[in-house]
């Protein structure tokens, strides 16, 4: 193969976690957390991280700055609207990074020019290219986005992506927005504007879809193989409504799949179980345990046909090596003696690095579930420190409770909580133990959210196992999740009601800090 052969076949992976991925409501990351989720990204071998939207708010700004600032290898994107200013913050932003993008969008669909954008097609036009040119002329590299592009006319949408070639943008996205398209149509549309649109030869094509039908990664895929070379994705598929194409589904695809898709990333596949952890405890949101390649049962094999084959070859059941995604068969090695060093060592292998307070924390717990459950599994280690990395700021800590309940009769909960290092004692009944716990917290904090999601599942098997439970508030038209794991469930419930319900502080001390800055400037 050569040289040439090697980049016309190389597809660049554009990661929208920090930036697409954190829209998703509840999945709000600290700027500690965005910097841990980008750090992680550019090791693994992303091309670009777009790593937020600057002109959002100064908390946006200040994450895509720091990121651009730490960033070894990887272009730092900041995404702009085609409004001046949005370009000149996220040109602002991007500066700091050894490789910047401004990456600017406009809609251009039908139905987006008449009920969002109130423009006409030729105003539209004028829009990208001055636009465009303003970007261009603060950094070199510049992508351009058609926002609904699968519900555009091609005609239209050829003429939107020939002037913006022409204003400077060295890369050209055509975003399914809506997760509207198939895999044919949007082949056929990466198809037809490459091969109209002059100087379409001398520009990155980029895909973006999301996953509303559940056809972000095959329509990622069609794109690539209609002559897409930069695919734009999220770990875990994190993103508004369904979501987005998943990173890891359409790297090992291509991996997997190169006789079909003779295609390739430089991402380094063995980091993907890693990156799906830290991202999933970033943004509080847990994997399903199907999902393809990082999920729980993504290489666990349970009907007798499939154990009786994969002792036999694992190529029978198997179209891939759970190390080739990171993932290690590891049993029960830890327990209750095993010292520090022991428990560092262990979760290096699952793909933790903690500060020393840190992992302080978790070595206690650590030590004090190990005195209560017979059996500690990786899963278990797993549910207990990415708890911890959630809690161990909250302003508002469980420090007792005491439930009763009775088949027909009162279900009370006593509680004590601490608010900001003041105890607070509250007492209050409900139709159920959790109904009566929830009750209390509510009491005990002032705040009395509406519940939008509860579910508690067991993270091992046996009745020892952790519960891991999972919340998720709204509130003031805020959402915010929280996860909880404890070997009593209904423990596990309180403190993930009470991690939810600090993350909604968190969000409304800076709704508040963000009105205060906006009224004095």
């Amino acid at each position: 193969m050569t040289t040439a052969d090697t980049n016309k076949d190389r597809v660049y992976i554009f990661d929208t976690t920090l930036r697409d991925g954190e829209q998703s409501p509840g999945a709000t990351m600290t700027l500690e957390e965005k910097l841990q989720v980008a750090e992680m990204l550019d090791d693994m071998g992303v091309d670009i991280i777009e790593a937020g939207f600057p002109i959002a708010s100064n908390g946006d700004f200040e994450a895509v700055a720091e990121v651009a600032k730490r960033s070894k290898n990887a272009i730092i994107a900041g995404l702009a609207r085609a409004i001046p200013a949005d370009i000149a913050r996220a040109g602002e932003a991007v500066r700091f990074a050894r490789q910047g993008r401004i990456h600017t969008f406009v809609s251009t669909s039908p139905i987006h020019l008449a009920h969002q954008m109130k423009k006409t097609e030729e105003q539209v036009l004028e829009i990208i290219s001055a636009t465009v040119a303003q970007a261009r002329n603060l950094i070199d590299n510049v992508e351009w986005s058609a926002m609904d592009a699968t519900r555009t006319p091609i005609d239209f949408l050829a003429r939107c992506v020939e002037l913006a070639i022409k204003a400077g943008a060295t890369t050209i996205n055509l975003p399914d927005t809506v997760g509207y398209a198939v895999p044919e149509e949007h082949g056929a549309m990466f198809r037809a504007i490459i091969e109209r649109v002059p100087g379409a030869d001398k520009v990155i094509f980029s895909s973006h879809c999301h996953n509303d039908l559940g056809l972000a990664v095959a329509n990622s895929l069609a794109a690539v193989k209609a002559g897409a070379r930069q695919v734009e994705c999220t770990i875990n598929g994190l993103g508004e409504r369904a979501g987005n194409a998943a990173l890891e589904e359409i790297v090992m695809a291509l991996r997997t799949r190169g006789d079909a898709m003779p295609y390739h990333t430089n991402i380094e596949t063995t980091h993907l179980s890693r990156a799906s952890k830290i991202v999933s405890a970033a943004a509080n949101f847990p994997v399903q345990y199907n999902k393809a390649i990082v999920g729980k049962n993504a290489f666990a094999h349970e009907s007798g046909i499939h154990q009786d084959g994969m002792l036999k070859n694992a190529e029978t059941y198997e179209i891939m090596t759970p190390a080739s995604v990171g993932i290690k068969e590891t049993t029960l090695v830890m327990g209750k003696h095993s010292g520090r060093a022991a428990f560092k060592d262990k979760l290096r292998e699952l793909g933790y690095e903690l500060g020393d307070n840190a992992f302080q924390e978790a070595f206690v717990r650590f030590k004090d579930l190990a005195d209560r459950k017979k059996h500690i599994y990786d899963a278990d280690i797993v549910a207990l420190v990415d708890d911890e990395a959630g809690s161990i700021d909250d302003r508002i800590k469980l420090v007792d409770m005491e439930v009763v309940s009775k088949t027909g009769g009162i279900h009370r909960c006593d509680m004590t909580v601490t608010i900001d290092g003041e105890k607070t004692t509250v007492s209050y009944d409900g139709t159920g133990s959790v109904d009566a716990i929830f009750n209390a917290i509510k009491q005990a904090v002032g705040l009395d959210p509406h519940l939008v999601l509860y579910a508690v599942d067991g993270v091992t098997g046996g009745t020892d196992a952790q519960a891991s439970a999972h919340v998720r508030l709204e509130h003031n038209g805020r959402i915010a999740s929280g996860n909880a794991a404890e070997p009593d469930t209904l423990v596990a419930s309180a403190r993930a009601y009470l991690n939810a319900v600090n993350r909604l502080l968190i969000e409304r001390g800076a709704a508040a800090q963000g009105a205060m800055e906006s009224a004095a400037s």
